[in-house]
């Protein structure tokens, strides 16, 4: 029987989620109206999966602690604009 090399398996799922979530929570927060209702959910979910992806590459389980790190972020920014759009129009 032979034996297969063992390669490291990496969960980077959480971290890719985070930086296509991210993505669509920057551009869905210039939207009017519509786009407050599409960036809250999804910067939330860039947010919380960024957190658990860069966790992940802290451990060792997980090779794009980067791309975890920048959806996080860019998340937070969507999240800013959406919620700064909403405190400016409501003075």
């Amino acid at each position: 029987m032979r034996k297969s090399p063992s390669r490291p398996f990496f969960r980077d799922g959480a971290g890719n989620l985070a930086l296509v979530a991210g993505i669509v929570a920057v551009f869905c927060a210039f939207v009017p109206f519509i786009g407050d209702f599409i960036t809250i959910p999804t910067g939330l979910v860039a947010v919380i999966s960024g957190w658990i992806g860069h966790g992940r590459a802290v451990d060792g389980d997980a090779s794009n602690g980067r791309d975890a790190v920048i959806g996080a972020a860019l998340g937070g920014v969507g999240l800013f604009i959406v919620f700064f759009t909403f405190a400016a129009s409501s003075m």
